[in-house]
This record gives structure tokens, sequence and C-alpha cells, in this order.
């Protein structure tokens, strides 16, 4: 009888949790778009902070002010990956995030239904690096409502702009605006990448 009890007490806070996290997505307008993950550091418009570090985060290194030749404006993002094993994962990832370090636990996010896809603008340093780009992807009491994603890209010196389709898919709550991931596999000697100019359109 107590086993019973239990599952029931489990189950019910499942439903109460799913039921808040419901309510929540609906509490949220819908914004306007073209919708900023970054275009300048610390520019107002910027909606994410780049929080999330994953898998090797250890061989992570990032400057959001890197002034090296960006797409446009005055800075851009710069990734470096060492390509070493420092937490024994074999890969390295990195959420943009709202609010920042929520993983899910947070009620924070955007109603990005007004979107058909996410362009950005990258750019490598040895033409030999092999990056994933995703969108959404946060699990939790407050989960993304969709996800998408493109790659491996193996990028080239010049920048290049490239697509998320968005279209058809739920992004009523999207609280992991943009995702990198890369594998030790496909970048055994880690990498430096440039993004800039990350929008939801």
């Amino acid at each position: 009888m107590k086993a019973k009890k239990s599952i029931f007490l489990i189950s019910f806070l499942s439903l109460a949790v799913a039921l808040s996290a419901q309510a929540a997505y609906e509490e949220k307008p819908q914004e306007a778009m073209p919708f900023n993950v970054y275009t300048e550091q610390n520019a107002t418009t910027n909606h994410f902070v780049p929080s999330g570090w994953m898998g090797d985060y250890g061989a992570l290194r990032i400057t959001q002010a890197c002034k090296d030749n960006p797409h446009s404006g005055l800075t851009c993002i710069k990734i470096n990956y060492t390509g070493e094993p420092t937490q024994g994962a074999g890969w390295v990832g990195l959420f943009w995030q709202n609010p920042e370090n929520n993983w899910g636990s947070k009620d924070g996010g955007f109603n990005l239904s007004g979107a058909s896809k996410l362009t950005f603008w990258a750019r490598g340093e040895a033409e030999e690096e092999n990056i994933e780009f995703k969108v959404g992807g946060i699990t939790g009491a407050y989960p993304d409502s969709d996800t998408a994603g493109i790659g491996p890209i193996k990028l080239s010196k010049e920048w290049k702009q490239y697509t998320i389709d968005l279209q058809g898919l739920e992004l009523f709550y999207i609280s992991g605006g943009f995702v990198i991931a890369a594998s030790r596999i496909d970048n055994p000697g880690g990498f430096a990448i440039y993004i800039d100019d990350i929008i939801y359109e």
C-alpha cells in the first residue's frame, strides 16, 4: 500500500511540474522578429548568455569581444578548444542560455514562435574545424519546447552565413537559444572558431 501511495505521489508531482511549466509557457508573449542572440559585445538587444559549458569544458575558452576581423560591427565571438580531455568526455559544447546558467530549473526563455529560421555567421582559423550548431535542447522542469540543428560543418577561413531551419517547430519556449558542439575525434588538434550575428528571423 505504501508503494502504491509513493507511485501516486510521484505521478501527481510530475503532473504538477508539467502543468506549472505549461502555465509558464502560455504566459510568455510572442517576441517580434528579428530576435538577437548576439550581434555585438554588451549589446542591449542580446538575449542569451554563453553560460552552459559542457563536456571537456576545461579545454574551452570564449572571448565575446574579439576584434579580429568581425563579420560586422566592432566585435565577434572567438571560441578556442585545445582538444585536451580535461573532463574525460571526448567532446565539448556550449549553450547560450536565458537566464544565465539555466539548465531547465528556472522559468526563463522566450516565445520565438514567429521565427522560421536562425541565421549566423562563422569562420575557422585552419579550415579543419568540424562543428555542430543547434537550437534548443534544455531539459528539466522548464524544458525547451523543440530543438533543431545542423552539422558537423567544416568551416572555412572566410565568413559564411549558415541557417538552421525552424519551420514547423514548436518554439513557444526556448531558453537554450544557441548551441555549439564538437567531438575530439573530429577536431583532434582542437580549434579556434569565430561566430557573429546570431539572429532569429
